[in-house]
């Protein structure tokens, strides 16, 4: 009929963390009860895609005892939203008319001006995130000319990366 608030205690049996609700004491005949648990889990990092829960029914009535057991398995998902910010340095360049490539040059002011770009990648959580891939793709040709000349390639923050072979082909 009415909505009641459960007391439960949270213990730990046999290494096991449990919840125990008590229920009604003593209950009457014939009575039907709805339970609806809200549970608030931390730690699921490393959980996998699914965590499961054992629940079983305990009755201490001498007439009928009882020990029914369900297991149920709820699927975890982590969230996390991801942003990317870029910056060029210098963020404009404009090359001179007269400028011209030095072919087989290894100065690096005749490939042309050094422009540096610089990409981070921000987790704005809620979760934490691993394996991520980030695909960066860069014209470093214009037909057969040369757009932008591709001369190193870094990182930071323990992130791996690997590159186009075309990163610094004349060794500059």
């Amino acid at each position: 009929q009415g909505q009641e608030k459960l007391s439960c205690n949270p213990k730990k049996e046999n290494g096991t963390h449990v919840v125990l609700c008590e229920l009604g004491n003593p209950m009457k005949a014939g009575a039907r009860i709805t339970v609806d648990l809200q549970l608030s889990v931390s730690g699921l990092d490393d959980m996998g895609d699914a965590i499961t829960f054992h629940l079983q029914l305990r009755s201490k009535n001498s007439l009928s005892p009882s020990n029914a057991s369900v297991t149920v398995t709820v699927p975890v998902e982590a969230e996390a939203e991801m942003e990317l910010r870029g910056t060029s340095l210098p963020s404009t360049t404009v090359l001179p008319t007269s400028w011209h490539r030095v072919e087989g040059s290894r100065r690096l002011e005749d490939h042309g001006i050094k422009v540096e770009h610089v990409y981070e990648l921000h987790n704005k959580g809620p979760g934490t995130v691993s394996g991520v891939t980030l695909s960066l793709a860069v014209p470093h040709l214009l037909g057969d000319h040369v757009l932008l000349y591709l001369l190193e390639l870094g990182t930071g923050g323990g992130m791996n990366c690997s590159h186009h072979p075309a990163l610094n082909p004349a060794q500059v």
